[in-house]
């Protein structure tokens, strides 16, 4: 099984709160489809934005044979960066 670690969309868009996880999610399934795993989140409505991203599991997956989407990957690099 292919894994792609990517954004899922969650919050309620009725009321303007919508934020993303970030999941590792068969690479075939739908973008809300059934996860694997949740890796964390980000919230663009916050300013500044904010985001969390459990970096140890989001590297088992990788490692594993996982790929991440573009934005996920921006995201992964900013955390290595800062050091979260």
């Amino acid at each position: 099984m292919q894994v792609k670690i990517r954004m899922q969309r969650a919050g309620d868009p009725a009321q303007k709160n919508i934020n993303w996880r970030i999941v590792a999610i068969p690479k075939c399934s739908p973008r809300d489809g059934r996860v694997l795993e949740i890796l964390g989140y980000y919230d663009a409505a916050k300013k500044p934005a904010q985001y969390k991203l459990e970096v140890e599991k989001l590297e088992k997956w990788v490692k594993n044979g996982a790929t991440m989407s573009d934005t996920v990957k921006s995201l992964y690099l900013k955390t290595k960066k800062a050091g979260k």
